[in-house]
C-alpha cells in the first residue's frame, strides 16, 4: 500500500485557497509526473500551514536526509506485499496508525487501509496537518499518541 501521484494531487488538490498553490501545485504535479525534477516551491505542501516552524523545519531537512538509504528504500525486491501482509496479519500489539488531513503520503484513506491490514489498528486524523503533524499541531499530536498509549504508557487494550 504505497501512496500514488494521485493520492498526493488530491491531497494537494485540498490546499487550493493556498496563496502558493498557484505556483507549486504545476510543478508538483510535473514531479509527480516524472517530468521535471523536486522543486522547493511545492514544500509547502508537505506542511499543514506553511509558517515559520514549517520553513525552518525545511531548511534542515536536507541535512538530515540520506539519499544512499532512500535509494536503496525503493530498490527492486526492497517490498515483498505477501510477506509483509502476512506478518502484519499476524501482529498482536495495538497499533495507532496516524495521518494529517492534508497528507498525501499516508493519506487518511491510505492510513484506513494500512489499519485494515491490521489485527488491532485505530486510525487517527489529524486536522489541518501534513506529513509532518508534530509540527503542524504538537498540542494535538501529543493528545492524540497519548489517547491512544493510556496514562501508564501502554495500549489500553
Amino acid at each position: 500500500m504505497r501512496a500514488t501521484p494521485a493520492d498526493r494531487l488530491a491531497a494537494a488538490r485540498l490546499r487550493a485557497d493556498e496563496p502558493w498553490f498557484g505556483r507549486a501545485f504545476p510543478a508538483y504535479e510535473a514531479w509527480l509526473a516524472g517530468d521535471a525534477g523536486f522543486d522547493e516551491v511545492f514544500l509547502p505542501f508537505f506542511y499543514g500551514r506553511w509558517d515559520d516552524t514549517a520553513r525552518a523545519h525545511a531548511e534542515h531537512e536536507e541535512a538530515q536526509t540520506n539519499d544512499d538509504a532512500a535509494e536503496r528504500y525503493f530498490a527492486e525486491g526492497a517490498f515483498t506485499p505477501e510477506a509483509t501482509r502476512a506478518a502484519l496479519a499476524a501482529l498482536t500489539a495495538p497499533v495507532l496508525v496516524h495521518a494529517g488531513e492534508y497528507d498525501g503520503g499516508p493519506s487518511p484513506a491510505l492510513a484506513r487501509r494500512v489499519a485494515a491490514a491490521l489485527p488491532d489498528a485505530e486510525v487517527s486524523v489529524q486536522p489541518a496537518a501534513g506529513h509532518y503533524p508534530w509540527l503542524d499541531g504538537p498540542a494535538h499530536f501529543v493528545r492524540s499518541v497519548l489517547g491512544f498509549l493510556g496514562e501508564d504508557g501502554v495500549p489500553s487494550r
